[in-house]
């Protein structure tokens, strides 16, 4: 039996291989760092970076990174992510679970959408022209991620701010920002074939500067969600202190509209055995 799986021993050290944590009765290294050196010295942010990428950030990687998080972390207790969550704690489930809920919904559409947006990006090459960026929005089809919203139609108030921080990072020699280029090229496109500006939104300013960072698209997802969960933990625990139960997405007054059959009964032979 040895012979046939090889050394047992070294079988069981490899099932679970690491290059994060390092774990001894005496020690926990993170990346090879102590983490009695990283506690007190470096930031949340720093140590989200160190656990991704292997290494501490620049001062200029780590200012801008944290800047998307903070972008993504809340929205109103409307956004699903956050109503859903809010809506769980009223029903009296824990905030791991609240919060588990209101994350689980952040795919392609809403704040997931971040990853096809990355996806969109990397595709289109340095200084890309006007063409390019044409052929990569028919790709996308109907909807273009990390463009237009549905509540700021002027545009989204968090873009501008992070195009100028990712404007100052490349100015600084941080980032190389031809994927910030590209993400405008986009918005400019857009604006011609509708006849109007649809704004980038969070998502599109964010996938422009996690590609500006070195994140790929699965991570940017994950980077969003991270930053999404301290705002429901927020929300769901406002929730908890208003003491609301079984809370709807509506009050309860508010009804809804009914499409199906009018009332009808069951046939009196449903269920008989033919003759």
């Amino acid at each position: 039996m040895t012979g046939e799986i090889g050394n047992p021993a070294a079988s069981m050290l490899e099932w679970w291989r690491t290059a994060i944590t390092e774990i001894s009765p005496e020690a926990i290294r993170v990346r090879g760092y102590g983490i009695e050196q990283l506690i007190g010295n470096i930031g949340f942010v720093d140590m989200l970076w160190l656990l991704l990428r292997g290494d501490l950030p620049t001062p200029a990687h780590s200012r801008l990174l944290e800047a998307v998080l903070i972008g993504g972390a809340v929205h109103g207790p409307h956004a699903p992510s956050i109503a859903i969550a809010r809506m769980a704690v009223t029903c009296g489930v824990g905030v791991n679970q609240a919060i588990g809920q209101g994350a689980a919904v952040l795919g392609d559409v809403h704040g997931g959408a971040v990853e096809q947006c990355m996806e969109l990006f990397a595709a289109l090459p340095p200084g890309a022209s006007h063409d390019t960026v044409a052929n990569a929005i028919d790709q996308a089809g109907a909807f273009v991620p990390g463009f237009g919203h549905r509540v700021h139609r002027n545009g989204d108030p968090r873009t501008p701010r992070l195009l100028a921080l990712a404007d100052a990072a490349r100015s600084e020699g941080g980032v190389k920002g031809w994927h910030v280029d590209n993400a405008r090229a986009v918005e400019r496109v857009l604006a011609e074939r509708k006849g109007r500006t649809v704004p980038m939104n969070l998502d599109g300013a964010a996938a422009a500067i996690f590609l500006e960072l070195g994140f790929m698209p699965p991570v940017g997802r994950g980077l969003i969600v991270v930053a999404r969960s301290i705002g429901i933990l927020a929300n769901v625990w406002e929730e908890m202190e208003q003491g609301g139960r079984l809370k709807g997405p509506v009050p309860r007054g508010a009804g809804y509209r009914y499409t199906g059959p009018a009332s009808r009964p069951v046939p009196d032979d449903f269920g008989q055995e033919p003759d």
